[in-house]
């Protein structure tokens, strides 16, 4: 009997230290899985940072082409209205010899060329484009293009020889001006 005492004492040491190892292996996987899971954590939240990152990188693409093709638009159709500017100028210079000739009278001729005139400048308001001011405002060489210099006020502009546009905010043609030179007229 003694034996089987001893017997079932060393049974339930041998389970107590499989328990103890089973438990001790439990714990081990257990830690294991949950750094597994920690890892893959980490994993799966760089995947969603990079992820978002590329989105929003792609969403700064896509504005930036849609801002070009817009400003690629514009741009286009700057020499059509530099040409329509040079009609304009040929029209005005008629105007004005036509008015220096015939003061007292405007036949219909004239009148017909003066409603032409109004129309390309109404079109030309239509799409943005607006004269540059320049007579007695002080020279500015982005929209200003110096052909004298002459007596009068220094840096202002004296005289418009030639007009100038901008479309939107660039300049699409100087106006030709003549500036003073600083020294008084006396």
């Amino acid at each position: 009997m003694h034996n089987n005492h001893r017997s079932k004492e060393d049974i339930e040491n041998k389970d107590n230290k499989d328990s103890k190892n089973i438990s001790e292996d439990h714990k081990k996987l257990v830690e294991e899985e949950k750094r597994l899971l920690e890892d893959q954590n980490k994993l799966t939240e760089e995947y969603i940072d990079h992820l978002k990152r590329l989105q929003a990188e792609f969403e700064n693409y896509q504005k930036r082409t849609d801002a070009e093709k817009i400003e690629l638009k514009r741009c286009s159709v700057i020499p059509l209205l530099q040409d329509i500017i040079n009609i304009l100028d040929s029209f005005e210079l008629a105007l004005n010899n036509k008015e220096q000739e015939n003061k007292e009278k405007e036949d219909e001729f004239t009148k017909g060329i003066i409603l032409i005139y109004k129309q390309f400048q109404k079109l030309l308001g239509d799409y943005n484009v607006k004269e540059i001011e320049a007579l007695n405002q002080e020279f500015d060489p982005y929209v200003h293009e110096a052909i004298a210099h002459v007596d009068g006020e220094e840096n202002v502009v004296i005289e418009e020889v030639q007009k100038g546009y901008m479309f939107h905010d660039k300049v699409i043609r100087p106006a030709k001006v003549i500036v003073g030179n600083g020294v008084k007229n006396e």
